[in-house]
């Protein structure tokens, strides 16, 4: 209702242009419940069923920083939602309104989770399924040197490699989909990772299939080879790394600004001024608490 309140809701906004496309991003939705309701991240991913399956066994439920329902079923879904109606524009000439709540947009992104429930990868306990931690072959662990390695080896011809690399027979072994075995494979597994460095696991699994790679810092992933083939990170002119942005378009790729981010609010005025406000008109939505400013601090 912000907007309505500033004379600026989407049945004004149509009627000036009925090509509109008018998208509203909130947590719980444009009506419901909990339309009004305060929350973040973790309460979406609560309420969209999805936080229940997150987490290792015997411990909470964990949200995975707020990158889950913010700004995958948030920004991208909401963004998803512009393009969708966009491209239907092409063919009514008519905009619309984009009603993206981050519930409804989580529970959908974790479709996979809802239809796969009947064919045995989510019919265990939390913790205890094949890509929540419970397996030994989809799991990190900790090196030598206090690193870790991501191991994803599901298919068999890959778990084949994976038991090669680590220095073991799987004729030996219990059978990969052994359920019961896991606790004890994984205590296994665990021991071998913990005997060498994380660039020695590298050394053993790099060019192979076993699906095994480094866990990497913020730091690392920007300086591994891999990264810095595909120029997958960037610099702006203060040194600071980001991600290129992704996806790579072959005729119109983006092309990133290496500036420093704007502060908030540090170009309201001069956005306003170029659109016509006055000073006085813009002093009066500063005082109204309708925008904000940021002035930049001098670099001494």
């Amino acid at each position: 209702g912000v907007m309505e309140k500033l004379g600026l809701g989407p049945e004004v906004l149509l009627q000036e242009n009925p090509r509109l496309v008018y998208a509203r991003l909130t947590g719980f939705g444009q009506m419901g419940k909990y339309a009004k309701s305060a929350g973040h991240d973790i309460n979406y991913l609560a309420l969209s069923g999805v936080l229940s399956k997150l987490g290792r066994k015997g411990e909470n439920p964990y949200a995975p920083v707020n990158l889950l329902a913010d700004f995958a079923g948030g920004g991208v879904m909401c963004a998803m939602g512009i393009i969708v109606a966009l491209y239907e524009r092409t063919k009514s000439g008519k905009g619309q309104i984009v009603d993206a709540s981050m519930v409804e947009g989580v529970a959908y992104l974790s479709s996979f989770l809802w239809k796969s429930q009947n064919i045995g990868l989510w019919n265990r306990p939390r913790g205890e399924n094949l890509l929540d931690s419970g397996a030994p072959f989809y799991e990190t662990y900790k090196t030598s040197d206090g690193k870790y390695m991501a191991v994803g080896a599901i298919e068999p011809q890959f778990y084949e490699q994976l038991i090669k690399g680590l220095g073991l027979d799987s004729n030996k072994l219990p059978s990969q989909l052994s359920f019961s075995d896991w606790p004890k494979m994984k205590k296994m597994f665990a021991s071998i990772f913990a005997q060498k460095t994380q660039t020695e696991w590298c050394s053993i699994f790099d060019g192979t299939d076993a699906c095994v790679t480094p866990v990497l810092s913020f730091d690392d992933a920007a300086s591994h080879q891999h990264n810095k083939q595909r120029r997958s990170f960037i610099k702006n002119d203060q040194e600071e790394i980001s991600p290129r942005p992704a996806p790579v378009l072959s005729r119109t790729p983006a092309v990133p600004s290496f500036a420093r981010d704007p502060f908030i609010g540090e170009h309201t005025e001069e956005i306003l001024l170029e659109y016509g406000f006055t000073k006085q008109e813009i002093a009066k939505l500063h005082s109204d608490k309708v925008i904000e400013f940021s002035k930049p601090k001098a670099n001494l």
